[in-house]
């Protein structure tokens, strides 16, 4: 129709986020502040769907690499002010698994399915030769109630069978021994 504005609004997510990438070349080498690119920040659906849309999946990619997406502001670092305290569930995935597992738990962040308010802080897949890595953490390892419903929502949104092995990991611990991944404690 001639002279007619169409105009259109973006639908804003519940927060803005921001895909993190990692590769490291080294072996068994944790993130550091310098091996991380901010990729994107994605304050929309719409936005995030373009970006998404055109995204390596994790199961394609090689080697020893990280995707991260984060609530805006906050580091995939153990330091960071909103990790500090903090902690993640860790599920591992046999080879053939991190695509799908991965797309699920970041739609069920962005959706807010975890019904925990602030408390989630971001979501890590982390690809290695042997298998895959999915975590999501959080902002305070102290509240049981909240890692539990956290655990339970993962179960639930990733179709997880009842006797996967779940761990949980704090960040705190994650200092002390310079390792995202080792020393956890599992959960069934």
């Amino acid at each position: 129709m001639k002279g007619v504005e169409v105009t259109f609004s973006l639908t804003a997510l519940f927060f803005s986020c921001s895909f993190i990438s990692c590769h490291i070349s080294g072996i068994d080498h944790d993130d550091d502040d310098d091996s991380l690119t901010n990729v994107s920040l994605l304050p929309s659906v719409e936005q995030f769907w373009k970006f998404y849309s055109h995204l390596v999946r994790p199961g394609d990619l090689t080697g020893h690499s990280d995707f991260h997406l984060f609530k805006e502001g906050i580091k995939p670092m153990w330091e960071d002010e909103a990790n500090k305290n903090g902690g993640k569930w860790i599920i591992r995935l046999r080879k053939g698994l991190a695509s799908r597992f991965w797309e699920n738990i970041i739609l069920a962040m962005l959706g807010e399915q975890f019904m925990v308010g602030e408390e989630i802080c971001g979501v890590v897949v982390s690809i290695r030769f042997q298998e895959d890595i999915l975590s999501i953490w959080n902002k305070t390892a102290s509240d049981q109630v909240t890692t539990s419903r956290i655990r339970d929502t993962l179960r639930r949104v990733l179709n997880l069978p009842p006797n996967t092995i779940m761990e949980y990991k704090t960040h705190n611990d994650s200092l002390k021994d310079n390792s995202s991944f080792r020393n956890t404690k599992i959960t069934l």
